[in-house]
């Protein structure tokens, strides 16, 4: 779309503007055939990773099982008031954040381990309604009582979930000259929590589409 623990890190790139959630709006039919995002509309949807696939098939509303908790069975959260009250969260994608249907709105929630504290992290996904594609991902670890933001990515389309303790961000790349609804590739960063307190990315694939369905998976150079 600060925290005690040091800079949010966020992916690089251009800041999301209103102009780019209309233009990926345009290119849902490529996204869904991709299977990158699913819709979840509704108060407190969630999609787990840790323990298996990211999200089921499902109508506005719907929830999944979460992932196993440290220690515990997590505690669900106010997803929609978390990101609506979080500073660190743009006015581009609180105003997406808006009820689709009644009080359905178009957030994804996870539950999993991802600091190594002893409360279960929380990931939010924010979506756009009907069409599902990400606006914004963020990650949540509580501490004295409360939740704060220690990542955040806010280039659409993007995807964010929880790969066996990992953080794992998906984000489409168009190349020069790319129609909105065709783009080049994809690319998936993932994140590790490390002693500092912040993520830091460990690696970094980029998936390249061809015109006849397959793709060629090529390492990016490891970057801060």
């Amino acid at each position: 779309m600060g925290t005690t623990h040091g800079p949010t890190p966020a992916l690089s790139g251009p800041t999301a503007a209103r102009g780019t959630f209309q233009a990926a709006i345009t290119a849902v039919t490529v996204l869904a055939a991709l299977g990158l995002f699913v819709s979840a509309c509704g108060t407190g949807g969630t999609g787990a990773r840790d323990e298996g696939p990211a999200h089921a098939d499902a109508v506005a509303g719907a929830t999944t099982a979460p992932s196993a908790a440290p220690t515990d069975t997590p505690s669900r959260v106010d997803a929609v008031r978390l990101v609506k009250d979080d500073p660190e969260v743009s006015a581009e994608v609180k105003g997406e954040l808006e009820p689709c249907v009644g009080d359905e709105y178009p957030i994804d929630v996870s539950y999993g381990d991802l600091t190594g504290g002893p409360a279960t992290d929380v990931v939010v996904n924010v979506l756009t309604c009907g069409d599902a594609v990400g606006v914004g991902s963020y990650v949540y670890r509580k501490k004295d009582g409360r939740y704060e933001n220690v990542f955040k990515a806010e280039e659409p389309p993007v995807y964010a979930e929880i790969d066996r303790g990992d953080l794992v961000v998906t984000k489409q790349v168009y190349a020069k000259g790319d129609p909105v609804s065709d783009p080049s590739g994809e690319n998936v960063i993932t994140y590790r929590w490390t002693t500092a307190d912040r993520f830091v990315k460990q690696f970094s694939i980029h998936n390249e589409y061809s015109s006849t369905g397959g793709g060629d998976a090529t390492p990016l150079p490891k970057s801060g």
